[in-house]
């Protein structure tokens, strides 16, 4: 029998094995403490140390995580350092999202031995990575319910994303499904509201998707908002399925990970779609000094199944984020045979600055428009037809100004917002 201490969890020349979880934080130590003392409290919280040294044998320590890289660093304006922890496969319950994040982003974020905590990245063994689901589509969704796998999807929000009763915000999105737009989606706080009840909306705008169909020959769909309590939120799964959509949408954050697992186990038993709003990222990724990053939040997202997720505009449109490009870069790659994730930016954008939107994010992206299709100064029909020009025009090369000639409501559109990004 021997005591453990905070000491026993570093250990700077380990090499995590294959099966191990990785994860990288930024720790800034609290007054008193140098970084490997910091490190040592991170890895024994997240793991199985307490602050009291133990007397312990077995299997104890065969659960203890390892603190094995710590380097200088900073993020934004603090110096820290950045810290691997490795934690052992059998740590974690496979298939628990819930579980995992409350090791490894769960009390160490409140400790005072850190001023400054932020989990970072992950690197995802196979066998905890392939407990999850991942995607039951993917991007795949461009072909699969598209059929448009060499060019960005587009979507659109009324405007004002609520107030609006169910007539009008069906016939906004009959506007711009007939303008050329491949989606209608709810936003992040519209759900079920006595101005626009949830089924009535759903009914209402299917029906108005089939006919907008009919009249285009081009595939439509709706991202109706299901978020609500769980087993609420199954049921609206079920009407989403039994009146012919394709897809869902949940508020990912705001709804929990273990909600939305729930969500995509039924979402399978129907053969739908997972859009994810990413409503409330902002509280854990906004400062790049403290909690969890945007990366690890769409890592955490594409485990648990999600087709698609906003991941931001790369700096283009009016909401700020980290690292658009590299976080797009890892839905896309290879993890463990998992499918990839869509990415969708989203906020601020207009027809004037899809160029450098997918000179920076690339074609295999969703593009979504609220303000920039329904404050066309010739209303939301125009400006679906804009926007979709836009992307046409860009994907095949040509230069938007050409384009215009062409297309009439490009030209208003460019008129109206030229190539600036908005605020």
């Amino acid at each position: 029998m021997g005591s453990i201490s905070y000491a026993d969890f570093v250990d700077r020349s380990y090499e995590p094995g294959e099966t191990e979880l990785v994860c990288r934080f930024f720790v800034v130590p609290a007054k008193g403490l140098d970084a490997a003392d910091a490190a040592g409290r991170v890895a024994s919280e997240s793991s199985n140390g307490t602050w009291a040294e133990l007397e312990a044998e077995g299997s104890v320590t065969d659960l203890s995580a390892t603190a094995f890289a710590i380097e200088p660093a900073t993020a934004g304006e603090f110096e820290g350092y950045e810290v691997g922890v490795a934690y052992p496969d059998a740590l974690f319950e496979g298939g628990n999202m819930a579980q995992v994040l409350s090791c490894i982003a769960g009390n160490i974020l409140g400790m005072k031995a850190v001023d400054r905590i932020r989990l970072r990245d992950c690197d995802w063994p196979e066998p905890l990575a392939t407990s999850f689901p991942g995607p039951r589509l993917g991007s795949g969704v461009r072909e699969a319910i598209f059929d448009a796998p060499d060019r960005p999807i587009t979507a659109t929000v009324p405007k004002p994303k609520v107030g609006l009763t169910t007539d009008q915000h069906v016939e906004v999105g009959y506007e711009a499904w007939t303008g050329g737009l491949d989606l209608l989606k709810d936003d992040e706080n519209l759900t079920d509201q006595a101005f626009n009840p949830f089924h009535d909306r759903l009914t209402a705008a299917l029906d108005a998707r089939d006919r907008a169909e009919a009249e285009t020959g081009e595939r439509k769909s709706y991202l109706v908002n299901v978020t609500a309590e769980t087993g609420e939120m199954l049921d609206r799964v079920d009407a989403v399925a039994d009146a012919g959509g394709e897809y869902v949408m949940v508020d990912v954050v705001t709804a929990g990970w273990a909600a939305l697992q729930a969500v995509r186990e039924r979402c399978e038993r129907h053969g739908l779609a997972i859009h994810a709003h990413r409503a409330m990222h902002s509280a854990f990724d906004r400062h790049p000094d403290h909690g969890v990053s945007m990366r690890v939040i769409a890592q955490v997202a594409r485990l648990c199944g999600v087709d698609q997720i906003h991941t931001g505009t790369a700096g283009i449109g009016k909401m700020a984020n980290e690292d658009t490009v590299d976080i797009n870069e890892w839905l896309g790659s290879d993890l463990h045979g998992l499918e990839d994730v869509l990415p969708v930016a989203s906020g601020g954008l207009h027809p004037g600055v899809v160029p450098p939107l997918l000179d920076a994010l690339g074609t295999n992206i969703c593009v979504q428009a609220g303000g920039g299709v329904h404050g066309h100064p010739d209303g939301t029909h125009a400006g679906a037809k804009a926007l979709c020009a836009a992307v046409d025009a860009t994907v095949a090369g040509d230069d938007l100004a050409t384009k215009a000639e062409e297309v009439p409501e490009l030209d208003r559109a460019l008129e109206e917002w030229k190539t600036e990004t908005p605020r």
